[in-house]
């Protein structure tokens, strides 16, 4: 037996689809002048319908057990901006010349993303009375965080020294 997965074309249509490109109009069948994607959609009344094997759907909404169910309790993320428990990689930390160490903490996250241009927007630059500090990125395992740490202390030999992986409340936006 086939289940058969619907998927509502409010939730598509939410800009996560580029609108269709316009289709040349075949001189052999007269109806097909339109484009096939609206073609679908008035067909269908706004709801696409997938009908796929159980074991693939299955699959796909597999629950792996309790350590899932607990992990999705965490990571139970809202529409918008969420903060949760997660990783990031210190950088910069610094205590002494206080009169320059605010522009050398964000030098620091500057040349990062100068050269890695995926951390843009995840440059985290404070202070901390007496010192100043610059996080990189928004991991949710320390898996992911030491993948990327091994990547910028060979992208920046002189600081892997300072670098290292620490808890964060980081930002994930849903």
């Amino acid at each position: 037996m086939n289940l058969k997965l619907i998927i509502v074309s409010a939730v598509i249509g939410a800009g996560s689809l580029m609108p269709p490109a316009p289709v040349a109009a075949d001189t052999q069948n007269p109806e097909s002048g339109a484009n096939p994607v609206e073609k679908i959609m008035q067909e269908s009344e706004g709801n696409i319908i997938i009908d796929m094997p159980d074991d693939i759907l299955h699959r796909i909404l597999k629950d792996d057990g309790p350590k899932a169910t607990s992990r999705s309790k965490k990571t139970n993320l809202k529409p918008g901006i969420n903060k949760v428990d997660g990783f990031r990689i210190q950088v910069f930390s610094d205590g002494s010349h206080q009169s320059s160490l605010e522009s050398r903490a964000r030098a620091r996250g500057s040349a990062i993303v100068a050269r890695f241009p995926k951390y843009r927007g995840q440059i985290y630059s404070f202070s901390s009375s007496p010192n100043w500090y610059t996080r990189v990125g928004n991991f949710k395992t320390s898996e992911e965080a030491s993948a990327a740490l091994m990547e910028l202390k060979r992208a920046f030999p002189q600081f892997s020294g300072e670098m290292r992986v620490v808890k964060s409340q980081i930002v994930i936006i849903k």
